[in-house]
C-alpha cells in the first residue's frame, strides 16, 4: 500500500495531440491530481497546462524532479518511450507509458525489471480495454453467450494519418506505421479475450515510399516512409483460438474498428477498440429475410476515456493492489507485434516466448468519477 493519501499525483511528459485527451480526461477524476505538464518545446507544455488548469509546466527533467509527482505519463514518440519511463523509474516515479512500451521487446523488458527491483509500477496504453465496450464483451465470451470461442476476424484500414496530422513523420517510422501505431488496441483486445499470442503469420507492404503532409501549417510537406503501411496477420492465440487482421495506412475505403469474434454459438461484434464504450451485438442466425438477427447485450461500466489505466494504477497504488493494464501486457503486445513484423520480413511463421498472464476485469461498479483517496 502507498505510503501517501489523497489524489495521486500525476506529472504528462510529452505535450502534443494526445495530451489534450489525458489531460481533459485526468482534470474530471478527482483521484487524480495533474501537477505539472513537461515538454522539450516549454512553450507548448505551458499552452496545454494553462488550458487544462495545470499549476506548472517546463522541461520533462522539471517533471521527474517535482516532488509531487507519483506517476509520470509518458506521451512522447515511440523512440523516446524507453527513454523517458527509464529516466522516470531512476527518479523514483511510477510510469503509464502510451503504447508501445518500447521499439523494442528487449528495451521493454529492461525497463519492467528495472521498475521492479526498484519498487515502482508501470502501465501501458492502450486503456481503452478498461471501458465498457471490451469489458461488456469479456463477460458475454465468460459467460458462454456465443459458445465455445473460435476465431476472431479485425480490420483498421484508413488512407493514412498524413492526411490529417499536422505532423505526421513518427507514425511512419520505426516504432509506429499502422501495425505499431493501432495494432495495439486490436491486439491487446484479443490477448484479453483470447488469452496470450503464440504464434504468428504475417505479410506486409509499404505503399508509397513518400508521403505528403495534407494538414496544418506543414501542408505539402513531403516525407520519407521506412515502415510497411499495409500489414494481414494470422495470430494464434494461447486458447486455441485464431485471429486474422489488417492493419493498413493504404486504403481509400475506410474500415476501422472492425472486430468479430466467432463462436460455436454465434458471433459478437466488440466496439472500436479505439473507443471505450459502443454497443456490443450478437448474431446467433438468420432472420426470414435473409439478414441477420442481433441481439444487444447490456452494458457493463462507465465511459470515460484515455487516462483511465492511470486512474486505475493510481488507486491500486493507494490500495497496494495489482493495477490491470500492465507493463507485462504492453511488454506481451510488443512482442507479439515485433514477431509480426519479423514474419513480414521472413516470409515464416513466428513464435512469441512471452505471455500476458491474467488480466483481470474491471469491477462492474466501478465509477472513475467518484472520490475514493
Amino acid at each position: 500500500m502507498s505510503l501517501r493519501s489523497g489524489p495521486v499525483g500525476v506529472g504528462v511528459i510529452g505535450a502534443g495531440n494526445i495530451s489534450e485527451q489525458y489531460l481533459s480526461t485526468l482534470g474530471r477524476f478527482p483521484d487524480t491530481d495533474v501537477l505539472i505538464v513537461g515538454d522539450i518545446a516549454v512553450d507548448r507544455a505551458e499552452a496545454q497546462a494553462r488550458r487544462h488548469g495545470v499549476g506548472a509546466w517546463g522541461t520533462a527533467q522539471d517533471v521527474l524532479a517535482h516532488d509531487g509527482v507519483e506517476i509520470v505519463v509518458n506521451l512522447t514518440v515511440p523512440a523516446a518511450h524507453a527513454g523517458v519511463s527509464t529516466a522516470a523509474v531512476d527518479a523514483g516515479k511510477h510510469v503509464w507509458s502510451e503504447k508501445p512500451l518500447a521499439v523494442e521487446p528487449l528495451e521493454a523488458r529492461a525497463l519492467l525489471d528495472r521498475a521492479a527491483a526498484a519498487g515502482l509500477r508501470v502501465g501501458v496504453a492502450p486503456d481503452t480495454v478498461l471501458g465498457p465496450g471490451v469489458q461488456t464483451a469479456r463477460r458475454a465470451i465468460a459467460r458462454g453467450d456465443i459458445g465455445a470461442v473460435l476465431s476472431a476476424q479485425t480490420f483498421m484500414q484508413t488512407p493514412g494519418p498524413d492526411a490529417w496530422h499536422p505532423s505526421p513523420e513518427f507514425l511512419f517510422a520505426e516504432g509506429a506505421g499502422p501495425l505499431f501505431d493501432m495494432g495495439p488496441y486490436y491486439l491487446t483486445t484479443l490477448v484479453c479475450l483470447f488469452g496470450s499470442v503464440t504464434r504468428v503469420s504475417a505479410v506486409g507492404t509499404t505503399g508509397r515510399k513518400v508521403r505528403t503532409i495534407r494538414a496544418g501549417d506543414r501542408a505539402g510537406t513531403e516525407f520519407a516512409v521506412t515502415v510497411p503501411t499495409h500489414v494481414s496477420v494470422l495470430a494464434t492465440f494461447e486458447s486455441g483460438a485464431t485471429s486474422q487482421s489488417v492493419y493498413s495506412f493504404d486504403s481509400h475505403l475506410v474500415r476501422s474498428g472492425v472486430v468479430e469474434i466467432t463462436g460455436t454459438e454465434g458471433t459478437l461484434i466488440v466496439p472500436d477498440p479505439n473507443t471505450f464504450a459502443g454497443e456490443v451485438r450478437i448474431t446467433r442466425g438468420r432472420g426470414a429475410d435473409g439478414a441477420a438477427e442481433w441481439e444487444r447485450v447490456e452494458s457493463v461500466g462507465t465511459e470515460a476515456g484515455r487516462g483511465l489505466g492511470v486512474l486505475d494504477m493510481a488507486r491500486s497504488l493507494r490500495a497496494g493492489e495489482p493495477h490491470i493494464a500492465t507493463g507485462d501486457l504492453g511488454h506481451h503486445v510488443l512482442d507479439a507485434l515485433t514477431a509480426i513484423g519479423r514474419s513480414v520480413v521472413s516470409g515464416e511463421t513466428e513464435h512469441v516466448v512471452s505471455r500476458a498472464g491474467t488480466i483481470p476485469l474491471v469491477p462492474a461498479d466501478r465509477d472513475p468519477y467518484a472520490a475514493t483517496l
